[in-house]
């Protein structure tokens, strides 16, 4: 196997991939990347490290792709803030693949995915020309927003070097409450009651282990009052109990086989439920539902709208499959910043 690239700066980088022979397996930390992808040459960017602008207090940060997701994270705490939201912190996880994949988690039903956090970036194309597009403060919205279209496109535009985020302080309270004895169909309506409440729930899920699973976050006078109001909210739907464990943003496969996210309407969730021999999780605020398949296996499902999507395995997976308009769609983007199909993807 041949040698990883590795560009030192972003020069480097516009060079490499003018220079290309043919397709480039981009990598951050290569822990993001779905079955089928990264085909190609290898080309790391764990030598674009390092926070360039910090400002605490206008709620900022720029810092280049390659830069571990944990240092962004250490960074932001010492100063009493965080990524809003609220990417899972897997080892080796790079800040640019979290902005090319759109990583968010159960918060982003209160403060928006990673592509609403994200303010402006820089990248190479597939031509080599570096491209940069919004800015350094959150009052910037003039021009094409490529930062929009950059997030969640997987590395098949342009191999991101420089990320702008708004911040977000920690908050200085968090209550977590659970109703520990509903299954997943159960759970559905106890957290839909309480995502259409006015309190505020940062974060609302179902696990096996602990049935549904709610989190309100504030300032301790605010958090004590909505707490104490959601609990008589649910009381229909079982004994609600206070939960002390944190909650996971992705979870895990329990015997080997293959994870799939689903994504659906609502009032199609209880028919998808019950298709699936026994879903991970539901993180109802994203509408989000995690099942785990034997190996190769595809899920069953009813007609949704939606899809369903393998992230781990040996094979791609997608039902139903992209529809030729927005096959289309994307095809011609894609040919527009990469007209030699040099990016197969990354994470």
């Amino acid at each position: 196997m041949p040698p990883d690239l590795r560009p030192g700066t972003e020069a480097e980088l516009a060079e490499m991939i003018r220079e290309a022979p043919g397709p480039l397996a981009v990598r951050g930390g290569g822990t993001r990347i779905w079955p089928g992808e990264g085909q190609g040459a290898p080309l790391t960017t764990a030598g674009l490290t390092g926070i360039t602008l910090y400002e605490p207090a206008a709620l900022t940060l720029v810092v280049r792709a390659g830069t571990l997701l944990a240092d962004v994270q250490a960074a932001l705490a010492a100063e009493g803030q965080m990524l809003g939201f609220e990417p899972d912190p897997r080892p080796g996880s790079t800040i640019g693949g979290v902005a090319a994949a759109n990583a968010s988690g159960p918060r982003r039903v209160l403060s928006g995915a990673c592509r609403d956090a994200m303010i402006g970036l820089r990248m190479v194309d597939g031509t080599g020309t570096v491209v940069a597009n919004g800015g350094r403060v959150m009052k910037n919205v003039t021009g094409y927003d490529l930062v929009k279209l950059a997030a969640g496109s997987r590395g098949r535009l342009g191999v991101l070097t420089e990320v702008a985020f708004k911040t977000t302080p920690i908050p200085p309270v968090t209550a977590i409450i659970s109703l520990p004895g509903l299954d997943a169909p159960a759970a559905i309506p106890a957290l839909t009651a309480a995502l259409t409440a006015p309190f505020d729930v940062s974060a609302a899920q179902w696990h096996p282990d602990h049935g549904a699973v709610l989190r309100i976050e504030g300032l301790p006078g605010s958090v004590a009052i909505r707490r104490d109001a959601l609990v008589r909210h649910l009381s229909p739907f079982g004994t609600v109990q206070d939960h002390d464990q944190p909650l996971p943003v992705c979870p895990n496969t329990r015997s080997g086989g293959d994870l799939w996210r689903i994504v659906c309407l609502p009032s199609q969730a209880p028919a998808l439920l019950a298709a699936l021999p026994a879903p991970l999780a539901v993180d109802w605020g994203g509408a989000l539902i995690w099942a785990e398949l034997p190996a190769a296996e595809a899920p069953r499902l009813p007609p949704f709208t939606g899809h369903a999507r393998r992230v781990s395995g040996a094979q791609p997976g997608l039902t139903p499959a992209e529809s030729p308009a927005i096959a289309a769609l994307n095809a011609g983007i894609r040919a527009r910043f990469d007209p030699r199909g040099l990016f197969q993807g990354t994470g």
